[in-house]
């Protein structure tokens, strides 16, 4: 079977969903799949390469950061993704198309299933979904709302990724059917951390922006002084320089350390490095960094929300907290800071279960069996 993935993020550039599009590529491979993954160009990264098995095809785009990307520059992704996905298939046709991203991924396969008749399924990753984040895609989202109704309804299957993303993606289109697909996690890219669980050193991974809540937890941390902790922030974002300030206005600079953007590859050595991972999340889909630390072994606390409610079993491996709520997370963490003994505890039940609920394997199979289906009913 060929398949096409659209993506306008890939390692090393985006977030969760470039992480999850790679290894959904790979494993497809490994099923037997014919795989072409089309994503934006970026910095000096080669146009066209093979990775896994994998052939990626960089298109055309503006995309100028390596964690983050604007309006425009998904517009220019539109573009280029769609010159580059016709060049394409004067040479060859996918069977089937797996659009990361309604928009803008969406907005290439549904011209593709038009002209040339290849069924596709979206999946939904969060920032692409309406309701999602509305302090930062409020006006957004109105915009794009009727192309994101044309893209699902014309799609063979939409997919989110947790039941929260699920349930907000009913909220704005209650006529498309949307299934469940989770995140997954390699658990030998990840191994099992094997290091001392005192004294706690805690850590968060991930952009640096509003949503992921890091300054809630140096509120939290800033009650909590009396306690032996250090804080380790990995990642770059827009708030950086707020949230450096806040630390040094809270007292506690000299116990954070703002370590900037890390490679896939250093990671795991990162993870191995701590002992607690925190998570104050505002909004998530499935959020890989969790699923990460849980596989390394880490006890995690997060937010109530959608994704990290689905993978923290409180008190088994970690321990969940009301959104946007100080003290609660205060709490928690005075909890688990001083108790070595149930972070470690946490930190094994964690890393058996993403072992027996959380594979990329897994996923890709549950990918390949919708997109199969797709081609059988178009």
């Amino acid at each position: 079977m060929r398949i096409l993935i659209l993506n306008p993020e890939y390692p090393p550039i985006g977030g969760g969903a470039s992480n999850a599009s790679a290894h959904v590529a790979k494993h497809l491979v490994a099923l037997g799949a014919e795989v072409t993954l089309l994503t934006a160009r970026f910095s000096d990264l080669p146009h066209e390469e093979v990775q896994a098995g994998v052939r990626i095809i960089r298109a055309p785009a503006l995309r100028k950061a390596r964690d983050r990307s604007g309006a425009l520059e998904q517009i220019s992704f539109v573009f280029g993704g769609l010159w580059s996905a016709l060049n394409l298939m004067r040479s060859w046709k996918p069977d089937a198309i797996l659009a990361f991203f309604g928009v803008p991924s969406g907005m290439i396969a549904r011209p593709l299933r038009f002209f040339f008749a290849i069924p596709y399924i979206v999946s939904l990753r969060g920032g692409d979904v309406p309701g999602f984040r509305p302090y930062d895609f409020a006006t957004y989202h109105k915009l794009i709302g009727p192309v994101v109704h044309l893209i699902w309804r014309q799609a063979a299957a939409v997919v989110a990724n947790s039941e929260g993303l699920r349930q907000l993606g009913a909220a704005f289109d209650n006529k498309v059917p949307i299934q469940i697909i989770p995140n997954g996690v390699d658990g030998k890219q990840y191994p099992q951390r094997n290091g001392d669980w005192q004294p706690p050193r805690l850590m968060a991974v991930g952009r640096v922006v509003y949503q992921k809540g890091i300054d809630l937890t140096l509120q939290a941390l800033s009650q909590l002084q009396d306690l032996d902790w250090r804080y380790t922030v990995i990642g770059d974002g827009s708030e950086l320089p707020i949230l450096e300030a806040m630390a040094a206005d809270l007292g506690i600079a000299e116990r954070v350390d703002f370590a900037g953007w890390r490679g896939k590859s250093d990671l795991p050595v990162c993870y191995q490095d701590a002992n607690l991972y925190v998570y104050p999340s505002r909004h998530e889909g499935m959020p890989n960094v969790v699923l990460e630390a849980m596989a390394s072994g880490l006890p995690v606390v997060a937010s109530r929300i959608a994704g990290n409610e689905e993978l923290v079993i409180p008190d088994e491996t970690g321990l969940l907290v009301p959104p946007d709520d100080v003290d609660a997370l205060t709490d928690a963490l005075r909890q688990l800071i001083p108790d070595a003994q149930r972070r470690q505890q946490m930190g094994q039940a964690a890393r058996q279960r993403v072992e027996e609920h959380y594979t990329w394997r897994s996923v890709a199979e549950q990918y390949l069996e919708l997109l199969e289906k797709a081609v059988e009913v178009n």
